[in-house]
C-alpha cells in the first residue's frame, strides 16, 4: 500500500536521458542557483532542501550515466525512483526521439510504475526560427505513454524555469493527477468519485443530501483548520451555481456540486486541495483508506477463525434495512452497486463472494444472505472485511468489528465450541453431488445437467444450531483435482470444522473414490494433529443404488468409527436435514473423527508406551520405598548393638 505524503522523510528523483543532454548542469544549477562552468559527466546524490517548495519535503536528485553499460546500474536507481526525470536537448532533436523508442519503453520494461517528467533542457540555444509548440510536440508521446505527468522545457545557462523542474516532480509524487483524473476525457476517474462521495456522506451530518454552510465550514476546518467566511461559502456556491445548476440547491452543496469543485481544482492545477481532503480522510495514493485507518495485522494460529462481533453485525442489520426501500426483505444488485459506490468497488463481483450467499427469486439478496456475505469476507479476509466495512460508514475501530475465536484444538479438548461461524471442506469425485448439495444449501432449483466445478467454490447460510441459536455455515468445495495441492499444506485442515465426503450411491467408482479420499483426509489429519470431524454423505437417494451399497457404506463407516452415510436427494430436494447436522458435528468437535488404520496402531503403540512407563514409574517406587525401608532397618539394628 502506498505511503502517505506526510509520512515522507523525502523523494527521490532519477534523473535519465541520452548523453549531453544538460542532465548535470539541471542538477547543480537547481543546488546552488548558478550555471557551472564545467558539469562532470555524473553527479553523486544531490539533496535540495526541504523549505525549498511549500510541502517541504526534502528532494534527493540521483544522476545517471547514459552509456550502454551502465544499463543495469540505471534500472537498480529507476527500481528507487518516487519520480523520474528523463531529459532531452531542445538543439538536439533526436535526443526527443529516444525518449520514444529506448528511455520510455525502458521504463515500462523494467515495471516502474512513477510518475515521469520530461524536460527539454538547453532552451538557450533552439534555433530562433519559429518552433512548433511543446505541446504539438508532446500531444502524441504522452497519449501513448500515459505515465508522463508533465512536460517543461528550461536553459540552465539562462536559469530558465529550474526549480519548475523539481517542483512538477515532487509534485507529481505527493499530488499525482492520474488516479484523480483522467486526462483524456477530462473527467474525475470513478475511484477519485467513490473517495470524495464517501467523504461528503460522512460530512453531511444531517443526512439531507446538501452540505449546509455550516457543514462546509466544519469541513473546511477539519481538512485545512482554517473556517470559511460567510462571503467566501456564498462565493463558493455561486462559482459552482453557474456552471452547474443542481450543483446547489435551498439546503446546501449538492455530492454533484461537491464533485464538481474537485473537478475544477484539478483542472486549475490546484491538485494539493483534493489531495489534502482525501488524506485528512485516511487515504492513500491509492485512493483506499491508509493503513493508519485499517486494523493492525494481528496474529493467530492457523486454527483460529475471525468473525464478526454482534455490534458490526447489527449495524449491518441497519444498513441492510436502509437499502431495502420497498421493504420486501431483499436488496437487489443494484441497490448492492449503491451500497458500495463509496469504497473503491464491489467486493462481491467476483469470486469467491460472487453466487456464494442466499438470494430471492429474482436475484437479490435477503438479509440472512447480506450478513452471509459480510460473514464468508471475514473468515477468508478479515482486513479486507473491516476495510470495506469502514467504507460503507461503520463508525467504531477494528477492535469492535470482529473477534479471534479459540483454537480449535481447545474446543476439542473442551468438548464444545462457542464459535458462530462454521466452514465445512466437501469432499468428493466428479459428479458425486457436491455441487448440487451446495446448491440446495442455497434453495436453488436442482440442475439435470450441471459442469463440475474445476474450481473451489463456496456456498453461505443460516442453519440453526443447538438451543435454537443462529449459526453461520460455511461450504466449501474442493474439486477432486484440487485434493492433491490442499494436502499438501501441513495446516491445510486447520481451518475446516467439519468434513464431508459424497459419493454417488449409484455408481461404485463414486463410493470407492470417495472412501480413498476420506482415508486421505483423516491421514492427513492424524499427521498434523488437525483431525476434523467427518460425515459421509450418500447422495442421488431417489435412484437405485449400486448392489452392495449399504454393505459397504456400514464397513466403512465401521472401520473409521463415523457414523452412517446420510442419504440425500438433491432431485427432489430432500436433504435429510444435513445441513443441521454438519453444525451439530462442528459444535461437538470431540466426536465423530475418524481413524485411519495407521492412526488406530498409533494410538495403540502409545498407549502400550504408556503403560510400560507407568509400570517402570511402579516398579521404580517400590524400589526407593524397598531401599528407604531397609536403611530405616539398617539404622536401628546398629544403635541397639
Amino acid at each position: 500500500m502506498a505511503i502517505r505524503s506526510t509520512q515522507r522523510d523525502g523523494i527521490r528523483i532519477v534523473v535519465a536521458g541520452d548523453t549531453a543532454t544538460g542532465k548535470s548542469s539541471l542538477i547543480l544549477t537547481a543546488a546552488s542557483e548558478n550555471f557551472p562552468a564545467k558539469a562532470p559527466p555524473v553527479l553523486p546524490p544531490t539533496r535540495l532542501p526541504a523549505d525549498l517548495f511549500p510541502d517541504r519535503v526534502q528532494i534527493i536528485i540521483i544522476d545517471t550515466p547514459a552509456g550502454v553499460e551502465h544499463t543495469n546500474k540505471r534500472a537498480e536507481e529507476f527500481q528507487r525512483a518516487d519520480a523520474v526525470v528523463l531529459t532531452y536537448a531542445c538543439d538536439r532533436p533526436e535526443t526527443l526521439d529516444n525518449l520514444r523508442s529506448y528511455w520510455l519503453p525502458e521504463l515500462r520494461r523494467l515495471e516502474v510504475k512513477v510518475p515521469v517528467i520530461v524536460v527539454g533542457c538547453k532552451l538557450d540555444l533552439r534555433d530562433d526560427q519559429p518552433q512548433v509548440s511543446l505541446e504539438q510536440v508532446m500531444s502524441p508521446i504522452m497519449q501513448q505513454f500515459r505515465e508522463i505527468e508533465t512536460c517543461i522545457e528550461c536553459s540552465a545557462f539562462r536559469l530558465i524555469q529550474i526549480p519548475e523542474v523539481f517542483y512538477y516532480a515532487q509534485k507529481a509524487v505527493l499530488h499525482p493527477t492520474a488516479p484523480l483524473f483522467d486526462q483524456e476525457t477530462q473527467t474525475l476517474r470513478p475511484q477519485c468519485v467513490r473517495g470524495l462521495k464517501r467523504i461528503f456522506i460522512l460530512c453531511d451530518l444531517d443526512r439531507d443530501g446538501a452540505l449546509s454552510d455550516a457543514e462546509l465550514n466544519e469541513f473546511q476546518v477539519k481538512c485545512f483548520n482554517a473556517p470559511l467566511q460567510p462571503s467566501e461559502i456564498v462565493g463558493v456556491k455561486r462559482v459552482v451555481q453557474e456552471k452547474l445548476a443542481e450543483g446547489v440547491n435551498d439546503r446546501g452543496l449538492t455530492l454533484r456540486g461537491f464533485l464538481f469543485l474537485h473537478a475544477l481544482f484539478i483542472e486549475k492545477g490546484r491538485l494539493e486541495t483534493t489531495w489534502t481532503v482525501l488524506r485528512k480522510f485516511g487515504y492513500n495514493n491509492d485512493i483506499r483508506l491508509d493503513d493508519d485507518f485499517l486494523p493492525p495485522s494481528f496474529k493467530r494460529a492457523p486454527d483460529q477463525s475471525v468473525e464478526l462481533t454482534n455490534v458490526a453485525l447489527d449495524f449491518l442489520r441497519g444498513t441492510f434495512s436502509m437499502y431495502d426501500n420497498d421493504n420486501a426483505g431483499a436488496i437487489r444488485p443494484a441497490d448492492v452497486d449503491d451500497l458500495f459506490s463509496t469504497a473503491p468497488d464491489c467486493p462481491w463481483s467476483q469470486s469467491p463472494y460472487m453466487g456464494a450467499a442466499l438470494t430471492n427469486d429474482l436475484g437479490a439478496l435477503t438479509l440472512n444472505g447480506f450478513l452471509s456475505e459480510w460473514v464468508l469476507m471475514t473468515l477468508l479476509e478479515p482486513a479486507k472485511s473491516v476495510e470495506y466495512l469502514k467504507y460503507i460508514m461503520y463508525g467504531g475501530d477494528a477492535a469492535s468489528a470482529i473477534r479471534l475465536t479459540r483454537k480449535r484444538r481447545t474446543d476439542r479438548k473442551k468438548r464444545q465450541s462457542e464459535r458462530n461461524v462454521y466452514q465445512c471442506f466437501v469432499f468428493g469425485p466428479k459428479k458425486a453431488g457436491k455441487t448440487a448439495l451446495l446448491d440446495g444449501f442455497l434453495r436453488r432449483p436442482f440442475a439435470e445437467a450441471s459442469t463440475p466445478n474445476a474450481e473451489e467454490r463456496y456456498a453461505v447460510n443460516v442453519v440453526d444450531g443447538i438451543a435454537g441459536s443462529q449459526k453461520f455455515l460455511v461450504l466449501r468445495e474442493i474439486p477432486e483435482a484440487k485434493v492433491k495441492n490442499l494436502l499438501s499444506d501441513k495446516e491445510s485442515l486447520a481451518t475446516c470444522d467439519v468434513a464431508l465426503f459424497v459419493y454417488d450411491s449409484t455408481d461404485e467408482s463414486s463410493f470407492k473414490k470417495t472412501a480413498k479420499l476420506l482415508a486421505e483426509v483423516a491421514g492427513h489429519g492424524e499427521d498434523t494433529g488437525y483431525e476434523v470431524p467427518s460425515l459421509i454423505v450418500s447422495a442421488k437417494d431417489d435412484l437405485d443404488s449400486y448392489t452392495t451399497s449399504i454393505q459397504d457404506s456400514t464397513r466403512l463407516s465401521q472401520d473409521m468409527g463415523i457414523d452412517a452415510p446420510v442419504p440425500i436427494s438433491a432431485r427432489l430436494g430432500d436433504f435429510s436435514d444435513i445441513f443441521r447436522r454438519i453444525v451439530t458435528t462442528a459444535e461437538h468437535p470431540h466426536l465423530s473423527i475418524p481413524e485411519t488404520e495407521a492412526g488406530k496402531s498409533r494410538k495403540q503403540y502409545l498407549r502400550l508406551v504408556n503403560r510400560s512407563l507407568m509400570a517402570v514409574s511402579v516398579g521404580a517406587a517400590v524400589g526407593i520405598a524397598g531401599l528407604a525401608a531397609y536403611r530405616v532397618y539398617a539404622a536401628r539394628r546398629n544403635s541397639s548393638s
